[in-house]
């Protein structure tokens, strides 16, 4: 089963595909990498997080194995099927408003990068939206050239994920190939991208309501940002 396609996003292979082009069962195979050390690192012992575009649960069930109380979002009912130990709610992420505010809101996978402005602006102000007061919005950001060095792979359990390709699809915005290549199966995902400078992306927070406080990783791929005021 599939779901409907946002458009510039499309994937291919085995079992259901998400509007934005994720094969759900690539998401259940790839390993966590450190993203809940990160996390648990700029958060509260027993913060309660938002966790928006929580994908089948790769960063969530590390997080509820620390103690923390999640609430884990995605647009694909077929992920939240994976999702154990953490409340979960079907939505896209844009328009979102729960009527809570949360320790953390954590905003992963690069989604910071959306190829329309106007979706990143609608992340944005979901964070925003839903930060307690004193608290924080961790946001995964893309390393330094990203989009360029292609073709570039790395080893994921028994597989290959394999950037291909990142092609100009309009002012600003790259078209991202990316192939999925395991003894058993092969999937691939395109989505559109939008790099971002470090300047970019502090402008393009605070058009939001939100500066950042501290980058959390040496290479800047995470930072910790807060309400602007």
């Amino acid at each position: 089963m599939s779901e409907e396609r946002r458009k510039g996003y499309h994937g291919t292979g085995p079992g259901a595909i998400t509007p934005d082009g994720c094969a759900v069962e690539v998401w259940e195979r790839l390993p966590v990498g450190d993203e809940p050390e990160v996390i648990a690192r700029a958060a509260p012992a027993g913060a309660s997080i938002l966790e928006l575009g929580c994908g089948a649960g790769r960063v969530t069930h590390p997080l509820v194995g620390r103690g923390f109380a999640v609430t884990a979002v995605d647009e694909s009912a077929e992920m939240l099927a994976r999702i154990r130990g953490a409340r979960t709610v079907r939505s896209p992420i844009e328009g979102l408003d729960l009527g809570e505010r949360f320790d953390v809101v954590l905003l992963g996978s690069f989604l910071v990068h959306a190829g329309d402005p106007e979706v990143r602006r609608g992340l944005l102000r979901c964070c925003l939206r839903h930060v307690a007061p004193g608290g924080a919005v961790l946001i995964q950001r893309e390393g330094a050239g990203w989009h360029s060095g292609l073709p570039r792979e790395r080893r994921i359990g028994d597989g290959l994920s394999r950037v291909v390709s990142a092609e100009p699809a309009g002012p600003g915005v790259n078209s991202v190939h990316v192939e999925y290549v395991f003894p058993d199966a092969r999937w691939t995902q395109t989505f559109l991208s939008r790099p971002l400078t470090p300047d970019a992306f502090e402008r393009a927070l605070a058009e939001c309501g939100l500066r950042v406080d501290s980058y959390l990783t040496a290479d800047g791929t995470w930072a910790r940002a807060v309400p602007l005021g």
